[in-house]
């Protein structure tokens, strides 16, 4: 590993929200770099925007972030942080719920990989009840998502539901 304190800020990303990116940002303010992990293959649903399309939001969206950079990866997040070099991976909490699945998950990588830490960041308050399904539903359906998610995500809603008009 590096000297260089290195974390991974893995998630599906579809789309980016305000509040993935007030996590990515806080996590920039400890960590030296950050790497964006946007996951390419899961076991979940299938993503509504591509892999492209979603490290496109988030690259946007953290532009005036220049210790960010953002990578796919279809693989064992361990796996890509061992890769990568990082010491730690950040996740962001919003609720109990958030917690119990990711206290199980770290224990998991703990045992996969005892060198890297998970390090939880709780979701301002602000942002503690956006969740990605949550903005894709209102979308879908007509509602305005501005207010929870980035103008580049906004914009690409709007194409999608120009295009199915058609």
């Amino acid at each position: 590993m590096s000297g260089k304190r290195i974390a991974v800020c893995p998630g599906t990303y579809d789309p980016v929200t305000k509040g993935h990116i007030d996590i990515i940002e806080r996590a920039s303010r400890v960590f030296e770099e950050v790497i964006v992990g946007v996951s390419v293959g899961s076991t979940k649903k299938s993503p509504m925007f591509s892999a492209d399309e979603r490290m496109g939001f988030v690259r946007d969206a953290c532009a005036h972030l220049p210790n960010i950079r953002v990578e796919a990866f279809n693989s064992l997040i361990i796996q890509f942080a061992r890769d990568l070099g990082a010491s730690a991976l950040v996740k962001g909490l919003r609720a109990i719920s958030d917690f119990d699945y990711e206290f199980q998950m770290a224990q998991i990588n703990k045992h996969l990989a005892p060198d890297i830490e998970t390090v939880y960041f709780p979701a301002s308050a602000n942002f503690s009840f956006i969740s990605s399904s949550g903005v894709k539903e209102i979308a879908v359906w007509g509602g305005n998502v501005e207010a929870w998610v980035p103008a580049n995500v906004v914009d690409a809603f709007a194409r999608r539901a120009a295009t199915e008009k058609e």
